[in-house]
């Protein structure tokens, strides 16, 4: 159930009760009316479009935007009609509009259908029809404005603040099921595919020849299934070639990634979860460290990072080694998003990347850096001869989602 139904229900209630409260003052001031039929008039139609529409303001389905303006326009009639049904010295003297305190209920009806910003444009309207009806300022108009604009623009208020409550509830719920779900998968799939990968990693590696490479793809894959059913992150699985760097073809000195992953989505500008693209690259010798939470950037700008960092690991394959270590850190940060590539590899000397750009060598120049800078972003590196290499790729959240 929406929090906000009972809100609704709640309106229509209001609008009968202060239609009998207004017919009551009608009949009462009935001897006091210059032009009772004009009032009476009012009162008629007032009392059939409440009746009429007494259904429409319970859901917020029916209660629709030319319902609402239909609702204020009634009550603004009435309003603009009260000094034609009395003389111009009783109306001066403040009595009560011909809607009464009817004329809240359509304000209230903004403010639960639209927020605050709704409730204080109708109460705005209504204040400035109150003021010609009076002719000008008076304490009385003053109190009954401010009475209905701050009622209409608090509730406008609570009603959004209950909304953004009830979207972050279903939220929590949803990552709770999930994370259940996530458990109760983890535990069968460690009470049986896991181990069996293990024991064939242990059997191969025992064994040795052909079989200490099937051990070693069974490694692979332990580690990979594993990071997923932690995460839950679902992307492409690398293949033996790729997670091998004896099998990368004809490496570059300086990079060797050429082409962008898949696109993730065919808008470029929808959000996507950079988690679920860097997740394949996890394995026995590559570990990704990413904040538990979805890291969202535009679809483009997203693929374009990913296939960054998998230059950048390219890079590591063919130059630190096959025994090399790779680290990679994901930083979701309020401006930017940064994602940090460590290897244990013997580092690069002073110059080399300089050196390889002006012989012709582009791997690092356009596979990495020039991505980042089409997003707006930008990559460093840091590296000492036997230290290893750092290599820092960052896009902003406001860079450009396509290249």
């Amino acid at each position: 159930m929406s929090v906000e139904q009972p809100l609704w229900k709640a309106l229509a209630g209001y609008r009968v009760l202060t239609l009998l409260y207004a017919i009551g003052l009608f009949v009462e001031a009935w001897d006091t009316y210059d032009r009772p039929l004009v009032a009476a008039a009012y009162m008629l139609v007032l009392t059939g479009w409440t009746l009429a529409t007494v259904r429409v303001p319970a859901s917020a389905e029916r209660c629709t935007r030319r319902f609402l303006i239909a609702d204020l326009a009634v009550a603004l009639v009435g309003i603009l009609l009260t000094p034609l049904a009395y003389t111009a010295e009783r109306n001066a003297a403040g009595v009560a509009t011909l809607p009464s305190i009817w004329t809240a209920g359509a304000v209230l009806g903004f403010a639960v259908k639209g927020g605050w910003r709704w409730a204080a444009w109708a109460a705005t309207v209504v204040a400035v029809a109150n003021i010609v009806q009076r002719g000008g300022f008076a304490q009385g108009v003053v109190r009954s404005v401010v009475l209905v604009w701050v009622a209409g623009v608090t509730i406008g208020y609570v009603v959004e603040v209950a909304r953004a409550s009830e979207r972050t509830l279903a939220r929590a719920l949803q990552i709770e099921a999930a994370t259940r779900e996530r458990e109760r998968l983890a535990r069968d799939i460690h009470d049986s595919v896991l181990q069996v990968l293990a024991m064939v990693q242990r059997r191969g590696a025992a064994i040795g020849g052909e079989a200490a490479e099937l051990g070693r793809m069974a490694g692979e894959q332990e580690i990979a299934l594993r990071t997923l059913v932690s995460s839950g992150l679902v992307g492409r699985q690398r293949s033996a070639a790729e997670a091998d760097p004896e099998r990368v073809p004809d490496p570059l000195p300086v990079g060797a990634a050429d082409g962008p992953l898949p696109e993730p989505s065919a808008d470029p500008g929808a959000p996507c979860d950079l988690r679920a693209l860097l997740a394949p690259h996890a394995g026995s010798r590559v570990s990704l460290a990413e904040p538990g939470a979805p890291v969202l950037l535009a679809a483009g700008a997203a693929t374009e990072l990913a296939a960054a960092v998998g230059a950048a690991l390219d890079n590591v394959w063919a130059h630190a080694g096959e025994q090399a270590r790779v680290w990679i850190l994901v930083e979701d940060e309020p401006a930017a998003v940064t994602v940090t590539v460590r290897d244990d590899g013997p580092g690069i000397p002073e110059g080399r990347l300089a050196e390889a750009e002006r012989e012709g060598r582009l791997g690092v120049a356009l596979s990495i850096r020039g991505r980042l800078r089409d997003l707006g972003g930008d990559a460093e590196w840091f590296s000492a001869p036997g230290q290893g290499t750092e290599v820092e790729l960052t896009v902003p959240r406001g860079g450009k989602a396509t290249v």
